[in-house]
């Protein structure tokens, strides 16, 4: 969840109590929708050349940016393996395209604090414990007309006529609407071949399965940071119509998976977690250390999934000041129940990364924990590793350097401020950049995001090698200015629409509109995106489909979110995928 407070960073005279969405779009009438809008779970196939089946083919002519990745196109190159000046040099980077961002000219990053100071500090107050309209104090009271309901009438003055509605009766007003947001599914089942079948054994079906990545938005959060939501009625807000579009929302994608952040604690044991059990979900939860009332939960079918092993992450370290934060993560190994192969199975991790946009190297050593554990949960006998879906909230925007580092396997993080590693912010000056290491060797974890392991550990190859060659080994490595890992990711989304080349947008309120929301996956032989250079793990997955997401005008035509029919600040994100064999 992206929160800014500082107007004064983007644009100097702005009002700090002026929304992006300054009022609320409404149709008259329910015949008009926008032409590009097609209804909610539509299919469509994508068609060749606009994503590519083989790995290597450029994409279609009309977006003119080089691509090294289908799913991630518009990549800049040289980003994984250059120094910070380097990076800045646009020999690098596409025509007209930004580092922090995108490369549209009427996009924008958002409106970004600078200060030292942490964002406000978090509510403890159950939200069962404030009334429905109650905010945080000192926040403006803002009164808001009510939204007349969408419903049919009976009157002939409404019947439709010629393929028009009549104009009102004289001295009324028409009946208001809100618009929907619709979004479509992308398909590209159609550019996998088909298995062809073996004369001998039994061959077992391909095992498909649905992974969601959302955002609920905690309602803590929600009242603690309400000058963000000034554009929405306090009845949008309240949390029984929150709770009732996201269950319902939750129950219409029916996916087999779901990774969701900001899920509040209280309303997860009582609320939440019942439901869906209630639909055949089995639940695992784990909330952010200290006081904080929110964390993260992967839900997935029972009757598609058993759980093998869970793991829950925290990042909180005691006595390392870096590791101060209360973000945590999840990494779970699921078998497929219609599968008898052992070895087919699939680690899904979880995580919501800290915001602050001015502590990169905090984030960066975050994920490093997490990249550590999700190597060790998708080890398997062989060595090999199965599988590997990751998601959440990464507070991070494209093409930033953690979005590449998960990407690319590596980062040289030499002269990067820590205010860029994340993209949130265009101009950080006056900030430190990233030490060397970035984080302590009494962290555990390796500069190759894996833990540490004791100079007897046979299996990693060590078991001849005295203590002090081994940290003299060690402290070599931290020493220097890179960090790699030796999962190979892709993303499931390319971060542009299809249509125009617009950039996707995945949360959106009224001070920004970007992209934080992601969901890697390990790319297996045969998928429609290409690899990094190497050879190709043995399993992997295959991208069958997507849930679109949408642009920023789309969203500033149902205005923002939240809104009537979305109850997050965030979209949930959607992929669908074949475990190769």
């Amino acid at each position: 969840m992206s929160r800014h407070q500082n107007l004064n960073n983007v644009y100097p005279n702005a009002d700090r109590n002026q929304p992006m969405f300054s009022r609320h779009l409404t149709a008259f009438g329910s015949h008009w929708l926008p032409p590009t809008q097609a209804p909610l779970g539509g299919w469509r196939n994508v068609p060749y050349p606009s994503y590519p089946c083989r790995p290597g083919v450029p994409p279609s002519p009309q977006l003119s940016h080089p691509t090294r990745h289908l799913s991630g196109a518009f990549r800049p190159q040289d980003t994984h393996n250059t120094n910070w000046a380097r990076l800045q040099s646009r020999q690098h980077l596409p025509p007209g395209f930004p580092f922090h961002g995108f490369p549209h000219q009427h996009f924008h990053l958002g409106l970004m604090e600078r200060s030292d100071k942490e964002p406000p500090n978090k509510r403890r107050r159950s939200s069962e414990e404030r009334g429905p309209g109650d905010r945080s104090k000192g926040s403006p009271k803002r009164e808001y007309a009510p939204r007349q309901a969408r419903s049919a009438t009976t009157s002939p003055n409404y019947w439709f006529k010629d393929g028009k509605p009549p104009a009102p009766p004289p001295g009324t007003s028409p009946p208001r609407q809100t618009l929907e947001l619709k979004r479509q599914w992308e398909d590209f089942s159609h550019c996998y071949k088909s298995r062809p079948q073996s004369g001998g054994g039994r061959q077992e079906p391909p095992v498909d399965f649905s992974v969601m990545s959302y955002n609920i938005l905690s309602q803590d959060l929600l009242h603690d940071n309400n000058y963000l939501y000034k554009h929405c009625s306090s009845s949008i807000l309240n949390w029984n119509h929150r709770l009732s579009n996201i269950l319902k929302e939750l129950k219409e994608h029916n996916t087999d998976i779901m990774c969701l952040q900001e899920v509040q604690e209280d309303h997860y044991e009582k609320q939440i977690k019942p439901s869906l059990e209630a639909l055949g979900y089995q639940c695992e939860y784990k909330r952010r250390t200290g006081r904080k009332p929110d964390g993260c939960a992967v839900v997935y079918k029972k009757d598609r999934f058993s759980l093998l092993s869970s793991h829950p992450v925290e990042y909180f370290r005691r006595g390392i000041p870096l590791l101060d934060r209360d973000n945590v993560g999840q990494v779970l190994l699921l078998h497929p129940t219609g599968s008898s192969r052992p070895d087919a199975c699939v680690c899904v991790a979880n995580t919501h990364l800290l915001y602050n946009p001015r502590r990169g190297d905090i984030k960066l050593a975050q994920l490093a924990i997490l990249l550590a554990e999700i190597s060790t949960v998708s080890r398997l006998p062989d060595g090999s590793s199965c599988p590997i879906v990751l998601c959440g909230d990464f507070n991070s925007v494209p093409w930033s350097p953690l979005y590449s580092f998960v990407r690319e396997s590596r980062l040289e993080y030499d002269g990067i401020p820590i205010g860029k590693v994340s993209g949130q912010e265009e101009n950080p000056r006056g900030q430190r950049i990233l030490t060397v290491p970035i984080w302590p060797l009494s962290l555990g974890v390796t500069q190759q995001c894996q833990h540490a392991t004791a100079p007897t550990d046979v299996d990693g190859g060590v078991a001849n090698m005295s203590v002090q060659d081994f940290a003299a080994q060690a402290m070599a490595a931290m020493n220097r200015p890179s960090i790699e890992h030796s999962l190979r990711l892709t993303s499931a989304y390319s971060h542009y629409l299809t249509e125009d080349g617009r950039p996707e947008i995945t949360t959106c309120h009224s001070r920004t509109a970007i992209t934080v929301d992601y969901i890697f996956y390990s790319a297996g032989t045969g998928d429609i995106s290409t690899q990094p250079e190497g050879p190709l793990p043995r399993r992997g997955l295959q991208l069958l489909a997507r849930l679109a997401l949408v642009g920023q005008t789309d969203l500033e035509a149902v205005n923002g979110l939240p809104n009537e029919h979305n109850s997050s600040d965030h979209l949930p994100i959607l992929a669908r995928f074949r475990l190769c064999p």
